[in-house]
């Protein structure tokens, strides 16, 4: 069934619903993602009260995903005994009010849960809300601030919202799991969650994309539902098979974990060919394979894979570092991690207020160098020093890469595709900051067993033991960083100063 020609005018999958209906000039303007920048936007705020609250809560909307996940983390050991978990278990404006809700509802959910099974199903829904709000959130800033440094900054601290998020998460987690209990940590994302969703309902501007009504038939034809469940299941099976994995590295002998590790690629690949052919043939298409033609997206895309999924396993693991070897409780843990907030914070800060003024490239190599000595302070550490010899600076530097890169990414993001294709490519690319984050976690945990496995020390789990494994991860991240920066070096070698009017090249 053919689309009317109201529903191709606004509906974003459908903007290039026949070859004879775009001009010359009109094609040339969409393979040219840099021109798109001089037409005309639809709404912008000339409110600053309405612009601040904006930045508010696109930021901490995106900072609430993160301190979820980083609080179950430092918190698990004690919901795994309170809940009986086994140790292997350890449309913009409404779209992202709806985002919000569904956070706030699935976020007291979790804190209510009674058993282990309750808190996964009520985490994974609770992550679903999340990935409403992230691609919400980039049309919403684009569209309510002109090119510039308002929203340079609005940008930095939607992106910076995510690494300083998971460490107030981490630090918040070890207070709460030593003191009131672990379900507070939920309840306080509750309120906060709330909080922002009466900010939001009350200032996003309604009338930043104006776009068809929903209907039944636009819900059926107008969304590729085959590439959705192509893509969800491939990446359930592998999601599976990495977490059978992280809890102990034999299950990747086993004939299920090869048998779904060989269906998760398989679907992989069908999905590819599947948005391939919808994309030939100008139907909806959920992922288009021809958003990776963009040298600077993919290479944004593989570089927060690597930087991202170190980072968290970075966390992960020197969380494990102060718990498992040298013995500290959860809340002194959690205190340990006090200046990746301030740290985070400050990059924000800098970053939107810098952004316009340095090539692309060189603010993401410069914030990643940075970033990869945090991984090589701590494997050359000792764990009988002082935290403020190696631990300190380590922890400090670790948010700064991922801060950097986020925040370019935004603004690359609104500066090589046109309006339409914004928010899809910033889902996308949150979408592989959760890949990263999944595999880094699985990658580490592997390695660090198997390092710790084959140590010549009889007790493998004493300290001097795991950190013979925690050691080799910390190299390992060294590793990961360095190839992120010479992705990012490749890649970006056309994408100049972002954040202004133009992109400069």
């Amino acid at each position: 069934m053919s689309a009317t020609a109201a529903d191709e005018e606004h509906d974003p999958f459908l903007h290039q619903s026949a070859p004879d209906t775009m001009s010359a000039t009109a094609a040339d303007e969409e393979h040219d993602h840099f021109l798109h920048q001089s037409a005309p936007m639809e709404y912008k705020t000339n409110n600053t009260g309405q612009a601040i609250v904006v930045m508010a809560c696109t930021t901490c909307a995106t900072a609430i995903g993160s301190f979820l996940g980083a609080l179950v983390i430092v918190a698990l050991p004690t919901m795994a005994i309170d809940l009986g978990l086994e140790d292997n278990v350890l449309l913009c404006r409404p779209i992202f009010l709806l985002g919000c809700l569904l956070q706030s509802l699935f976020s007291l959910a979790c804190g209510l849960s009674h058993t282990g099974t309750q808190l996964i199903v009520y985490r994974a829904f609770s992550g679903a809300a999340t990935s409403l709000c992230v691609p919400a959130a980039v049309s919403i800033i684009y569209d309510t601030y002109p090119a510039g440094q308002r929203r340079n900054l609005a940008f930095a601290m939607m992106g910076g919202g995510q690494p300083v998020g998971w460490a107030i998460g981490l630090t918040v987690g070890g207070v709460v799991a030593d003191t009131i209990g672990w379900p507070w940590g939920f309840h306080i994302v509750v309120v906060c969650n709330s909080v922002v969703l009466v900010l939001a309902a009350w200032q996003l501007p309604s009338n930043a994309k104006q776009s068809p009504p929903i209907s039944w038939r636009r819900l059926v034809f107008d969304i590729d539902w085959v590439g959705a469940v192509l893509a969800s299941i491939s990446l359930a099976l592998l999601s599976y098979v990495l977490a059978s994995v992280t809890g102990d590295a034999l299950n990747i002998k086993s004939a299920t974990s090869i048998c779904l590790l060989i269906a998760s690629f398989a679907l992989i690949l069908s999905f590819v060919y599947w948005v391939g052919r919808q994309e030939r043939q100008y139907r909806p298409t959920l992922i288009p394979n021809s958003l990776w033609s963009n040298k600077a997206f993919s290479s944004i895309c593989i570089s927060v894979i690597l930087l991202w999924g170190a980072f968290t396993a970075f966390e992960q693991i020197i969380n494990l570092y102060f718990q498992e070897v040298q013995g500290l409780s959860a809340l002194d843990t959690a205190l340990r991690f006090l200046p990746t907030c301030l740290a985070g914070g400050i990059t924000n800060v800098a970053m939107g207020l810098l952004v316009h003024r340095f090539p692309a490239k060189w603010i993401i190599l410069a914030t990643t160098g940075i970033s990869c000595v945090s991984p090589l302070l701590m494997a050359v550490a000792d764990p009988h020093r002082s935290y403020w010899v190696l631990a300190f600076p380590a922890v400090a530097l670790s948010p700064i890469g991922v801060d950097g890169l986020f925040t370019v990414a935004n603004l690359v993001v609104v500066s090589v595709f046109p309006g339409d294709t914004q928010a899809l490519a910033g889902g996308v690319f949150n979408t592989m900051a959760r890949i990263g984050s999944s595999l880094g976690l699985a990658v580490v945990a592997l390695v660090a067993d198997q390092v710790t496995a084959h140590t010549s020390l009889e007790d493998k789990r004493s300290p001097e033991a795991l950190m013979e494994g925690y050691r080799a991860v910390f190299w390992l991240m060294v590793a990961l960083t360095a190839v992120s920066l010479v992705v990012s070096h490749v890649g970006l070698k056309q994408i100049g100063i972002v954040g202004r009017s133009e992109v400069l090249r």
